[in-house]
């Protein structure tokens, strides 16, 4: 169905098998354009809210990894009681000295270099952080997606059940007046058994066109985060029918620029590479700046009531059981095999972007075509029905006119929204959507 607006009421109890039932008291609908249900999407659909969360996650995880670069400072507070002249004698390499003491402090210490390791992990997270952002910006123009896939399914299924409820008014009438000759005798019970039937066919029609528009209805309102059906007013924009854009070349590089899967995938493999770095740079030393001070209140007359001491340990790796070498070659392979990934990601985009193009432009043609049927099964259903009302046709010519007749109605209804998806389908594959 075209037009400016069609109004569309959740809650409201729909004909069934041509009985009205009793409508519930009206509400005010909330009025809604596509744009305007993409916002309530945005706000509320959980989906949105998990992609944040993981992203500002993610960032914490780049915090984290960036806090070895930065000094670090520990409070101690140390009681001992011991047996008098006692050693430590098993367990380690130590000053098997143990006096009786209590004594508080602190030690610092803070990283010098460790030639870059640190630094390239740090690099790491971040992009890894960036690409979680991506992906949340992803997830965001998905969720816009389907709601105005949902969005024009209602607006599709409303238009559907529009014109199954006038083809059962039609039919209806036909019905009748086939009734009324046949008491008359000027028809036969064979006319009244077809035009039964294809009343029957009709009421069949409106049907299983409340029942789909039921269920679009509950899939928009699920999409928009509600727990249970809303009353809406969905806004049907006319301008918003324009032709496909003429080359699909322009598109596919659009997409390529603009797309934030692309974006998280590169992100993902500037992480790689410097996790790979970091990786490597395990083999070299680490140097660090070590200090310490404190008090000990209680002590034996051989220490000193307070202490500090400051210096500098260079650690430096010399056989780690292979475990170095097999982070380096993980750390490769997982660069590769990201490089892959981002490879493969926009092979898949520039498919996804022609095959979208394609149906769009398939769908544009098909407004039409199905807008020309219309007519012309318009006229042979009016032809049809002169001449059975003249006497010159029968029933079963009347029958076929109206089912080619409601068919390419139902065609028609369904390809101005089918091709609104469609252009919506473009803009998400390009990231403007």
């Amino acid at each position: 169905m075209q037009g400016s607006k069609i109004a569309l009421w959740m809650g409201l109890a729909l004909l069934s098998h041509g009985a009205a039932a009793q409508a519930p008291p009206a509400s005010q609908p909330m009025r809604m354009t596509v744009s305007q249900a993409e916002q309530i999407a945005i706000r509320n659909n959980p989906d949105i809210s998990v992609a944040k969360l993981a992203a500002m996650a993610s960032h914490e995880v780049w915090r984290e990894t960036r806090a070895a670069l930065l000094p670090s400072a520990y409070s101690n507070l140390t009681a001992v009681d011991t047996n008098a002249g006692d050693r430590i004698s098993a367990g380690a390499l130590n000053n098997p000295v143990i006096y009786d003491r209590a004594a508080y402090g602190a030690m610092a210490a803070q990283l010098i270099t460790d030639f870059g390791r640190t630094k390239n992990t740090v690099a790491g997270a971040r992009f890894q952080a960036q690409a979680q952002d991506q992906t949340s910006i992803a997830t965001a123009n998905q969720i816009k997606l389907a709601v105005d896939r949902e969005f024009y399914s209602v607006l599709g299924a409303a238009a559907v059940l529009a014109v199954a409820r006038q083809t059962v008014a039609s039919r209806q009438l036909l019905a009748d007046q086939v009734s009324a000759l046949a008491q008359n005798k000027l028809k036969s019970s064979l006319d009244v058994a077809f035009a039964s039937t294809n009343l029957d066919e009709a009421q069949l029609l409106l049907l299983d066109s409340e029942n789909q528009y039921n269920t679009t209805l509950a899939d928009l309102a699920e999409i928009l985060g509600y727990p249970a059906p809303q009353d809406f007013e969905l806004i049907d924009d006319v301008q918003a029918i324009s032709p496909p854009p003429p080359e699909v070349e322009p598109l596919v590089s659009l997409a390529l620029a603009q797309r934030p899967e692309v974006k998280a995938a590169e992100l993902q493999f500037e992480a790689s590479r410097k996790l790979q770095a970091a990786a490597w740079e395990q083999r070299l030393p680490s140097v660090r700046a070590l200090a310490a001070v404190g008090q000990a209140p209680v002590r034996d007359d051989h220490i000193s009531s307070w202490y500090g001491a400051a210096g500098v340990n260079v650690e430096i790796p010399l056989f780690t059981g292979f475990r170095i070498s097999a982070q380096t070659h993980e750390a490769q392979l997982q660069t590769e095999a990201g490089n892959e990934r981002l490879t493969g990601l926009r092979n898949a985009i520039s498919r996804d972007v022609r095959a979208g193009w394609l149906a769009a432009n398939t769908a544009f043609r098909r407004l039409k075509v199905t807008a020309g049927l219309v007519e012309q099964t318009k006229l042979g259903l009016d032809l049809a029905q002169t001449r059975y009302q003249l006497g010159l046709g029968s029933i079963v010519e009347v029958s076929q006119a109206q089912l080619q007749e409601t068919g390419a109605e139902i065609a028609n209804a369904k390809a101005r929204y089918d091709y609104l998806v469609a252009q919506a389908i473009i803009r998400f594959e390009t990231g403007s959507i």
